[in-house]
């Protein structure tokens, strides 16, 4: 944790890049885990069937019915990372979040800059009028979500199948060029292309903060291997 500290001293850009096991201690299971969500079948169908494009358009009563009951958390709230990475961002240390998680959360702890790559379960949009309906919308109605006009309302969560939105993409990109630290917390960087815009910090203090090893591992400066809640909260203190 020493380490850490010391390198948080000089650091006036910091980004912070995160995954799943940011928002585990929210109550959000980390879907690619030893028993997530994308180590089961459902009823013959894998997670990344169930969650493509294509599934979606063919079957969008199974992938409500699925998406509600796996993806939706609407109880959930803000832990320490996300309270810290807020606080940062009022002090203007931390520059941006970019986050692979849809659940919102860091908007919800008060940071402002946020790149969320694979987009967010409270924004959901209707496919034929562009009419936008709120998560709270989305849970209150039975079978598939329908807009005042007859079109089928899509979350704005990026499927299989599916790009990433460019100007996200761009914004992430371009803050971790700039950035002079960037943390990695929570994430496997197992998916791509979200992985990748590691490759595009050019500083030499990537931080990475992970339970388990990842690839990057040997490029970083800095690797823990402990939750990224307990890291930040024994390391990041405000009085």
């Amino acid at each position: 944790m020493n380490a850490l500290s010391e390198a948080l001293q000089g650091a006036r850009r910091i980004v912070f890049f995160g995954g799943a096991g940011v928002s585990v201690p929210s109550g959000i299971p980390d879907f690619r885990g030893e028993n997530g969500l994308y180590a089961k079948e459902y009823d013959g169908l894998t997670a990344e069937m169930l969650l493509s494009h294509s599934f979606f358009c063919l079957h969008p009563d199974i992938f409500y019915d699925f998406y509600k009951k796996h993806m939706l958390y609407p109880n959930a709230k803000p832990n320490i990372v996300h309270v810290r990475l807020a606080e940062m961002e009022r002090t203007g240390r931390v520059t941006a979040v970019v986050t692979q998680n849809i659940d919102g959360l860091h908007t919800r702890a008060g940071s402002k800059n946020v790149y969320e790559l694979h987009g967010s379960i409270y924004r959901n949009h209707c496919m034929n009028c562009g009419k936008f309906y709120s998560a709270e919308d989305i849970m209150d109605m039975d079978t598939v979500p329908r807009c005042s006009c007859g079109g089928v309302i899509k979350p704005d969560v990026v499927l299989y199948e599916e790009g990433l939105d460019s100007d996200v993409l761009q914004g992430a990109v371009t803050h971790i060029m700039r950035a002079d630290m960037l943390i990695v917390g929570g994430t496997s960087l197992a998916v791509y292309p979200a992985a990748g815009l590691i490759d595009y910090y050019r500083g030499n203090r990537l931080v990475l903060i992970n339970k388990s090893e990842t690839p990057y591992d040997k490029r970083a400066d800095l690797v823990i291997h402990e939750s990224i809640g307990r890291v930040l909260s024994e390391t990041v203190k405000f009085k």
